[in-house]
Formats: C-alpha cells, sequence, structure tokens
C-alpha cells in the first residue's frame, strides 16, 4: 500500500493559519497597527476602502525595516519579538507569534514601503496569495506602509460571508478603538473612503477615554488606581447614575493589550449590587499591570484571551478597589445599619390611630402618569386608606386633557385626536372583538394586579400580559408604517443632540433611512453628533437620545444587515419603550380595545420575540376545583 501522509505547501498551510489570525478586515487592521506599535511608531495612520474589502492602508513613523527583514516578515513563524521558548514568559510587545504578516498575503494583494531611520532609499514588496511579486528600492519616509487589497481574494467562500460595509467599518472602528484606549501617547487617525472617522492626538488617559467616546463622559468617571505586590490597577469606572441596560463602554488591558474577561467582570459589577437596577450596566476601563510571567497570553492567536495566575485574589483587589472608588464619592454609604432582628415599619392602616399624610390632587394631574408615558401603582398607604379610591380619581378622569390620555395609551392616529374616548374605544374594541372568533360577544374585563386582563372566552377563562399584548400592537403598527413609509413624525420644540463614539455612528449611518420610515427626524452635525428634530408619534414623553442610542446599540449587537430585519429589530424597540407598563390601571373600555387589536393581529399568542402573550384556563379545569 503506498504512503498516504504528505507535507501541505506553505501557500494551504498559510491559507488554513489565515483562518484563525485574519478573520474580517478588522483583523487586518488590528494586526499592523499593533505591529506598528511594537516598531515605536508615534503617529499611526489607518485608511479603509469599502469598510477594508477593497483596500486596508496603516503608515506609521516607526523603525522601520531592512531589505532582508522586509523579506523575511511575510515568513511564517518570522518574528522580532522573542527567539527563545523562555522569552513567552516575559512578553512585553503586542506580537510574538510571527504569523501576521503571513497569514495577511494568504489571502490578499500586499504592497510594503519601509525604510530605516538614516538610510538614503527604502524597500518596495509585493505579494499576492504568499507569492512574492515585485523587489525593489524605493524611496519614502521612515517608517512602514503597508497597503492590502482585494482581502480574500483567492479565498472566495470566505469573501463572500462578509458582512455589510457599515457592519465590518463598525468591527474596523471597535479595534482601532480599543488599541488607542491602551496608548494615548501614541497619535491615532482613521479615515474611510477618505472621510476622517477619528482623529486623536497624543494625550493623558483620560483624554484618550473623552477623545474616542465623548466629553460628556468625563463628568461619570471615578479613577481607580492601587498597586500592590501582585498587580497595579489603574484606569476609570463610572458613577451608578450612568448604569443602562445597554451601550455601556466596558473595557480590560492587561499589560497594554486588550482582553475580554467575564471573571474580572463581576468583580466590577459586584461593588454595584443594589446601587443599580438589575440588568444594567455601567461604563469602566480598567488597566492591569503584572508581571509577564504571571499571565499566559499563548490561548488563541486574536490574544484577547488571557490566564492569570492569581485570579481569586486578583478578583478581590479589584472589587475592593472599585469599592473605595464609590466610597469616595460617597456612591456607597459609609454606615451600615443592621437592621436584623428589628420590627417592620407598619403601614398606614384605617384601624391605627395615626393618620396618613392628606395628599391633595390636583384636577388636572394623573396620580398613575409617569415622565415616561407609562404609569406607576398607588403606593401602599393610599390603597389601605381609600376604600372607596375610585371617587378620589372621578373629577381627574372627567378633567384630564384628551393628549395626555393619549400617552398613556397610545392607539392608532387614525382613531382620530380623541381615539381614548369612552364611546370610540367602546365602538372599536367592540367592532374588532365581534370580528374575533375567540372573545365572547359583549365579553366584560377585569385587571389582575396592574398585569393582566382577565376575560371570558368560549373555552374557559383567558389571561392576557397587558404590557406585551400592546407591544405587539405597536410593532405591527411600527412595521405597516415602515412598509409604507407613513412613519407619522411629531416635531420637538428644542432638538436634542446625541452624540455617539465612531464604531456607533457608522451604525446609526446604516439604518439612517429606515429611522426617517419610522418617523425620527435626525440631522447630522459631523464627527458623531445628531440633532434629534422630530420623533415618531406615540412616543412622546419617552427620552429620543436614549431611545436612538438604545436601537443602534441593539443594531451593533445584532449585527442585521438585512434591510427587513433592521425594521424589525427598529419596530420592536419602539414598541417595547412605547408600551403600557405594568401597574397602569386601564379602563373596560381601553381593555376591550387593546384585547381587540391584539386579536385581529396574524399571531397574537406570542410577542415578536418570543414571549407568551396569553394562557387560557379551560372551562372544565375550573369545574374540577369545585
Amino acid at each position: 500500500m503506498s504512503d498516504i501522509i504528505h507535507l501541505l505547501p506553505d501557500s494551504v498551510a498559510n491559507q488554513i493559519a489565515a483562518g484563525e489570525v485574519i478573520q474580517r478586515p478588522a483583523s487586518v487592521v488590528k494586526e499592523l497597527v499593533e505591529n506598528a506599535i511594537d516598531a515605536g511608531a508615534t503617529n499611526i495612520q489607518v485608511l479603509v476602502t469599502d469598510a477594508g474589502k477593497t483596500c486596508i492602508q496603516v503608515v506609521d513613523d516607526g523603525k522601520g525595516m531592512s531589505e532582508t527583514d522586509a523579506r523575511l516578515s511575510f515568513e511564517r513563524h518570522a518574528t522580532s519579538k522573542i527567539s527563545q521558548a523562555s522569552d513567552l514568559f516575559a512578553l512585553r510587545t503586542m506580537g510574538f507569534r510571527g504569523e501576521a504578516l503571513a497569514s495577511i498575503a494568504a489571502v490578499s494583494e500586499v504592497e510594503l514601503k519601509t525604510s530605516q531611520a538614516g538610510a538614503e532609499i527604502g524597500t518596495r514588496l509585493v505579494i499576492a496569495g504568499s507569492k512574492v511579486e515585485t523587489q525593489e528600492v524605493c524611496a519614502c519616509p521612515q517608517g512602514c506602509n503597508f497597503q492590502v487589497k482585494n482581502l480574500f481574494f483567492n479565498v472566495p467562500a470566505r469573501r463572500k460571508f462578509l458582512k455589510a460595509n457599515s457592519t465590518e467599518l463598525s468591527n474596523v472602528v471597535t479595534e482601532f478603538e480599543r488599541i488607542a484606549l491602551v496608548h494615548p501617547d501614541v497619535s491615532f487617525s482613521l479615515y474611510s473612503n477618505d472621510s476622517e472617522l477619528l482623529n486623536l492626538p497624543a494625550s493623558s488617559l483620560r483624554q484618550r477615554i473623552l477623545n474616542v467616546f465623548g466629553k460628556k463622559l468625563n463628568q461619570q468617571l471615578l479613577s481607580v488606581d492601587v498597586e500592590t505586590s501582585l498587580i497595579k490597577i489603574t484606569g476609570f469606572v463610572a458613577k451608578p447614575d450612568t448604569a443602562r441596560k445597554k451601550g455601556a463602554h466596558q473595557y480590560f488591558f492587561v499589560n497594554g493589550r486588550y482582553m475580554r474577561h467575564p471573571y474580572f467582570h463581576k468583580a466590577v459589577m459586584e461593588p454595584y449590587d443594589r446601587l443599580i437596577p438589575a440588568g444594567e450596566q455601567v461604563s469602566y476601563f480598567v488597566y492591569f499591570d503584572v508581571e509577564p510571567a504571571n499571565i499566559d497570553v499563548n490561548i488563541h492567536p486574536t490574544k484577547t484571551e488571557i490566564k492569570f495566575e492569581n485570579e481569586h485574589a486578583i478578583w478581590q483587589i479589584l472589587s475592593a478597589t472599585v469599592k473605595e472608588a464609590l466610597g469616595r464619592f460617597n456612591a456607597v454609604p459609609s454606615i451600615d445599619f443592621d437592621t436584623e432582628d428589628m420590627p417592620d415599619i407598619p403601614a398606614f392602616d384605617t384601624n391605627t390611630s395615626v393618620a396618613p399624610p392628606k395628599v391633595n390632587y390636583d384636577a388636572g394631574f394623573n396620580p398613575f402618569k409617569s415622565s415616561r408615558g407609562g404609569s406607576h401603582a398607588m403606593p401602599a398607604y393610599e390603597r389601605k386608606v381609600s376604600s372607596d379610591w375610585q371617587s378620589l380619581y372621578d373629577g381627574i378622569e372627567k378633567s384630564t386633557p384628551v393628549e395626555n390620555t393619549e400617552l398613556v395609551f397610545p392607539f392608532e392616529e387614525e382613531m382620530s385626536s380623541s381615539a381614548m374616548s369612552s364611546s370610540l374605544n367602546e365602538t372599536v374594541g367592540n367592532e374588532l372583538l365581534a370580528s374575533s372568533p375567540i372573545v365572547e360577544s359583549g365579553a366584560q374585563f377585569m385587571q389582575f394586579k396592574g398585569r393582566y386582563i382577565l376575560t371570558s372566552v368560549k373555552s374557559g377563562l383567558m389571561l392576557i400580559d397587558q404590557h406585551r399584548a400592546h407591544l405587539s400592537v405597536l410593532y405591527e403598527r411600527y412595521m405597516r408604517r415602515m412598509a409604507l413609509k407613513q412613519g407619522m413624525s411629531q416635531g420637538v420644540l428644542f432638538p436634542e443632540v446625541i452624540q455617539l463614539p465612531a464604531s456607533e455612528a457608522t451604525v446609526l449611518d446604516a439604518i439612517f433611512d429606515d429611522l426617517s420610515a419610522v418617523g425620527f427626524e435626525l440631522s447630522p452635525l459631523g464627527g458623531g453628533s445628531y440633532a434629534i428634530n422630530g420623533v415618531p408619534s406615540g412616543i412622546e414623553g419617552l427620552n429620543p437620545v436614549e431611545l436612538v442610542r438604545n436601537m443602534v446599540h441593539t443594531a451593533l449587537e445584532k449585527g442585521f444587515d438585512v434591510r427587513e430585519e433592521v425594521q424589525s429589530l427598529l419596530a420592536l424597540t419602539l414598541a417595547r419603550a412605547a408600551a403600557i407598563v405594568y401597574g397602569q390601571v386601564l379602563t373596560n373600555d381601553e381593555m376591550a380595545s387593546l384585547v381587540g387589536e391584539l386579536f385581529a393581529l396574524p399571531s397574537p399568542g406570542y410577542t415578536p420575540d418570543g414571549h407568551v402573550v396569553l394562557s387560557t384556563i379551560k372551562e372544565e379545569d375550573i369545574q374540577k376545583m369545585f
């Protein structure tokens, strides 16, 4: 039998290696910029065309390479960073594997111009698919000038699965920002299709963070600084009142290298326990300086996963440092009162001798109306004192302006400006319910715990989640508007300005038309700033800046490239923000109208994101209970 094992050609081996090292244009930017940092560059320019698919150019003023080094640098495992195995335990450079340039040259067309200090001439080298096409002398300034063209030209499958330009450009900017945040002493600039996205002069660390993410962040940052025999930790954490569900800027760096570390993330967030709402996050920029022998960065070619020798001890130091930073700024109370075995403070009751404070309600004030257009449950003592609570609000219900009620429960504009009036709601609700094969004709509705709507159906008793039901209704409405491009916009009296970092501004530009179709009126101001001149009708009272920011962050996380998916994402985000909240009191007519609209949907049983909207207790199951 003949032998079947053989060595792969270098060109094939390089393409296999490139599959791990070079995954997208952002990977090329990362490797080339890190090489420039290792070469001692003080000024680095990155220029991309078509998000890097057509061309990526990185120009630096580092020490450059000789003619021999320039040619040898594209060989696999050729590096100037290490020379023996023991050097892996004393790494202070970004690169060391000697695979980046070989991997880039294996899947693209590369042109390199480089010259060393004091040299009269430099070297020009052209390589395509790992094959050297040209090597000649040239005149060029000190440093390196890399041009990477037609990425994945010889790997069509890989090129086919690249994302849209907006997504790939966002990834490029993200990698660029990570490197810039850890090297504030280096000047960086980034251009996309000849348009400047970032220009970061050399500065202090705090100023570099503000230059990347905006000056508003300056008032939010608390400094952390501790040095022990084990580790040195510096950087910044955000104040608790800046917490948000999406879009927090969270970065770990160790010895000048970006890393992901869920375990240390918990150490940062642990001091914020009970200071921020559950599920929300704060921004942080934490920089570790440890002995290279105590960490292992040689886990994956991307070098973003790093193992620490004393993770538990570092966890405790990090958590204590963040807690101290919060305490210095009075974010954490300095005295903890021991309330164990202490009696509870009794709520006001009608049987007690102490009367609750008297509350005088203005006739035009709705106690359930919140600033976000939602409502809040009645305080506990009010519920106990007011046995005949409906009489307290009779006057309010009659005098509440129609506009205010619309904000609480924004039904279709087609129902006219008095859409929430009892007579019209009753008519619309009955018409929709009459066409429903499920809800019984003339059925009454009851609200339970400010969360569920109960009504009788032909098969038994139905419970409907009011927030999810309204979310489903609004989602379909926004989707129809975008499909017809008939998004109704409500102008704002004072336009608000949203400031986005470059990585998020590219996403906003990609979904700009879809935002306009929904009803947002945005005007670019330059530098990642946009003026919000109008918002979709029906979401007045919500924070438009946070709403747009959330949609950008969600699109950034999902990475949607298809227009229909982006539209669905925007519609869902708007619906979540504008849907009635739990605890909001609804009249019977409002419940009838909501249920009627729900059953007019194609899939009333589930929200667009797959949550259950309604559940039915069968009549025979109810009979068995008795």
